[in-house]
């Protein structure tokens, strides 16, 4: 039997069209697919860029819908969910994406690092601590352990908080040095308020070894060697922090004078005050001063003089206040009315203001309750900054 060509020559034209036609049918869905996937994310960009996070979200959403395998599109949807304070959303999304059996290793370890700031934001701190923990090893390495750092510290778990801050410091992530102090004086403080002084003390010297300039551990050394009535040696540590912290002068100062009376050290300790004060004038350290000299039985006129001397180089309402105090008033009788009213209107300047975040408060902190940041206060209060 003959083979005929003439029907080859028939088929081939009508396998070609076939061909030709699903190639099309392709290419056109694929270019209906595309064309709705970038349309909607752009959209939702624009919503993002205008601060319309409701409609972004909703924009990121159909982008998603339409392309479900496009990891971009995820993680933009998490970070915004995370942004808008939606937490368990942002961990579904996240989480999602973790299950993903097609997520490449980069991706999986972008995902797992998103996850851990969900439950950070969301303060679940056990389950970041665990999401942070797995990333050790990863590009995401040093973030993790800044993170985790914070996890620490907002638990006041201080142990582990030191062995992450020792790691960043030896990865060569900066000076650690500070914090690492404020955490065992924070641990010391824990020590005495269990009636564990001997073991707040070697926490302290480990303090002053790791960072000597460091104000704080002596003075909390100080603090502890007079309430277990060691005045004198409170003084010398006293004496010892301003020699090695002289910015800190102005939270010394009035500790100083108190257990300088205490020691019997008054003349010694006003005499050291008052060479500061001439260097470097402040409220903390004239009032020093003056709890000093009324100690050694100064008549109360001289204090005044203290205040009257330090208005004529700073304009002080503080030291206007305490000055007008003593004065006798031509209307006496509306003396504590007066009295009363500037003791009102000078409480906000003598308060504390933290440098990083502006929160403000009566007594000085080591690390900002605001914003979490170490020796973000200054030494000197409002009036004086």
């Amino acid at each position: 039997m003959e083979f005929d060509f003439s029907l080859v020559l028939l088929v081939l034209p009508v396998a070609f069209a076939l061909g030709w036609l699903a190639s099309r049918l392709d290419v056109r869905q694929l270019r209906i697919d595309n064309r709705q996937a970038p349309k909607a994310y752009f959209k939702g960009l624009n919503f993002l860029l205008n601060e319309q996070q409701d409609k972004a979200i909703d924009a990121f959403i159909e982008a998603v819908q339409n392309d479900p395998d496009t990891s971009e599109l995820h993680f933009a949807l998490g970070n915004l969910f995370r942004r808008r304070g939606e937490y368990e959303r942002a961990v579904r999304v996240h989480q999602h994406l973790l299950s993903r059996g097609d997520l490449s290793l980069d991706d999986r370890h972008r995902a797992q690092h998103a996850l851990a700031l969900d439950y950070l934001k969301a303060g679940l701190l056990d389950r970041a601590e665990e999401a942070l923990l797995k990333l050790e090893g990863t590009r995401f390495e040093a973030q993790s352990r800044l993170a985790l750092l914070a996890n620490y510290e907002r638990s006041r778990d201080w142990e582990h908080a030191a062995q992450i801050a020792q790691k960043l410091e030896s990865d060569g992530q900066g000076s650690f040095k500070g914090r690492l102090s404020h955490y065992l004086c924070e641990q010391a403080a824990s020590c005495v308020a269990a009636d564990k002084s001997s073991l707040a003390l070697t926490y302290l010297a480990q303090a002053m070894h790791i960072a000597p300039e460091a104000p704080r551990p002596r003075m909390d050394l100080a603090r502890i060697q007079f309430d277990q009535g060691n005045a004198t040696l409170a003084c010398d540590t006293l004496t010892q922090a301003i020699t090695a912290s002289p910015s800190a002068i102005a939270l010394i100062a009035p500790a100083l004078a108190r257990y300088a009376i205490a020691a019997g050290q008054g003349a010694r300790t006003l005499d050291q005050l008052k060479a500061v004060y001439a260097h470097t004038p402040s409220l903390d350290v004239l009032d020093g001063i003056v709890a000093l000299e009324a100690a050694s039985g100064a008549p109360t006129a001289t204090a005044r003089e203290w205040y009257a001397r330090h208005l004529e180089n700073e304009p002080s309402l503080v030291a206007a206040a305490k000055w007008i105090a003593g004065e006798k008033l031509e209307h006496e009788q509306f003396h504590p009315q007066v009295q009363r009213a500037l003791d009102h209107a000078v409480k906000p300047l003598t308060r504390y203001r933290c440098a990083a975040c502006g929160f403000e408060a009566k007594q000085h902190f080591w690390q900002c309750p605001g914003c979490q940041a170490w020796d973000s206060y200054p030494a000197r209060r409002v009036e004086e900054l």
